[in-house]
């Protein structure tokens, strides 16, 4: 079965294909040619999926996908939470998301963090949700170089490193986006053929 995953975020794509059975093609947004930004105008992490999976299924009409993923951080009422990718500004820097992060949070004993995601499935005109929450802390400073997004400052409950120094099998047994596309893959597999 083919599916649209609606993005353009290469390294979203590359943790996703690495969850999907083989009998899935991913698709990406390059894939099919659709260079555009996707309106994210949604208050929460659910509705910026909705908006993303149904804005291709209306042009395309074809099975896709979407999801949204935040950075939700205890102390800081669950900032910066929907707005996780553009939290420093409209530019989208990794490097000034986490330095704004770790600026909020410096000198503060209260780190707990969770990362979530949401993924909007539109297969056969049906839209199913799924959910992948990780529970965590904030690190005092980034370390590692793999992952992308908060990784280097985001360490996982029961681990003494980040996202960011595990390899991408390692991060792809715990992760947010993992455990949301397990649940994916899950349903896609029951599905008929």
């Amino acid at each position: 079965m083919h599916l649209i995953f609606a993005t353009h975020n290469k390294n979203k794509v590359f943790e996703v294909t690495k969850l999907v059975s083989k009998d899935h093609e991913i698709l990406n947004l390059s894939d099919i040619n659709y260079s555009e930004d996707i309106p994210e105008t949604g208050d929460t992490l659910e509705e910026n999926a909705l908006l993303k999976a149904r804005f291709i299924h209306k042009i395309f009409n074809k099975n896709c996908f979407s999801d949204d993923s935040g950075l939700e951080i205890e102390s800081l009422n669950n900032e910066p939470g929907v707005y996780s990718a553009r939290y420093a500004g409209e530019e989208k820097s990794d490097e000034a998301n986490m330095n704004k992060v770790l600026e909020k949070l410096n000198g503060s004993h209260s780190r707990s963090a969770q990362f979530r995601t949401v993924i909007v499935l539109i297969i056969a005109g049906k839209e199913y949700l799924f959910e992948g929450i990780i529970k965590g802390k904030i690190a005092v400073k980034k370390k590692g170089s793999n992952g992308f997004g908060y990784d280097p400052i985001f360490i996982p409950n029961g681990f003494i490193k980040t996202f960011a120094e595990m390899s991408i099998e390692e991060k792809n047994l715990i992760s947010h986006r993992a455990i949301a596309i397990k649940k994916l893959t899950a349903f896609l597999n029951k599905l008929p053929e």
